[in-house]
């Protein structure tokens, strides 16, 4: 059986407010913000893009639930979205350009990943990086 191409999977974040969030994703990050409404007076869905990856946005009236705030404490299960970045080095230095405070720095992990961590204004955390070159 031939098996159809997936190009991309898009997470789906409760956030407190959504034109913050789209001003957080495009003005920090550099996505795009590909959809927001369903009026200009009423935003409470956005979706923001870079490249193939895809970030939803909403807003129904409770506070977002980040896996960090799941988590215990212990550190292990804290990452909300994986981004795959070919080259973390480069994007790291775009957004210290862009003064990105990062919750994590740049760095090889323990886990064989090469990346560094963001949070952004809801407090999830993204994870941009690649397993590390052999």
């Amino acid at each position: 059986m031939i098996k159809t191409q997936i190009s991309g999977i898009a997470p789906f974040f409760i956030v407190k407010n959504v034109p913050e969030a789209l001003s957080f994703y495009s003005e920090c990050l550099g996505f795009d913000i590909t959809f927001q409404g369903p009026t200009e007076d009423d935003i409470f869905f956005g979706i923001v893009q870079r490249g193939a990856a895809m970030i939803m946005l909403k807003d129904i009236g409770v506070n977002p639930i980040p896996n960090y705030t799941r988590d215990i404490n212990k550190g292990i299960a804290r990452w909300d979205a994986y981004l795959y970045v070919p080259d973390p080095d480069a994007l790291a230095k775009e957004f210290l350009l862009r003064n990105v405070e990062f919750f994590q720095p740049l760095k090889e992990n323990d886990i064989g990943l090469r990346g560094f961590e963001v949070e952004d204004t809801d407090g999830y955390i993204l994870f941009f990086g690649r397993p590390q070159l052999e």
